[in-house]
């Protein structure tokens, strides 16, 4: 297959590694690790999402996200392995909580664009006063 050489050659030629194998090894790699890799994964995010209202059981977050229990389970395990979620054993089940505090990281990092923002809007907010000036003036 042309295509896979190619692919092969472009991501990993130093690594003389086939493509598939090189993926697995990369999807292994440092999500488990950094909160903004771990988050970068929208599935994650919304299992956060989900996690907001209270605690909740794997089956109903599979459920909720359309996915198999070990595939939700495995995205559980990356955000525990961060510190945002938190489970306890409840009978046969292990119910999931969200854990927020650890989210901070994240809010400071994105807080640091707030000025940049603040300036945005308050360029557009002059541009549209200046608009509606014009057009009263006419």
């Amino acid at each position: 297959m042309p295509g896979f050489l190619f692919v092969t050659r472009l991501i990993a030629p130093a690594l003389h590694i086939p493509i598939s194998v090189y993926d697995e090894r990369m999807a292994r790699a440092a999500t488990t690790s950094d909160i903004f890799n771990a988050i970068a994964e929208p599935q994650r995010r919304e299992i956060l999402v989900l996690l907001r209202t209270g605690e909740l059981p794997v089956t109903e977050l599979a459920e909720e996200l359309g996915m198999t229990q070990p595939g939700t389970s495995k995205h559980l395990r990356v955000l525990r392995e961060v510190g945002l979620v938190r489970d306890r054993k409840a009978g046969k089940q292990r119910l999931y909580s969200l854990d927020a505090y650890e989210l901070r990281a994240v809010h400071e990092w994105t807080g640091g664009f707030e000025r940049f923002w603040n300036e945005s809007f308050n360029r557009l907010d002059a541009y549209v006063q200046d608009l509606k000036k014009a057009r009263k003036e006419k």
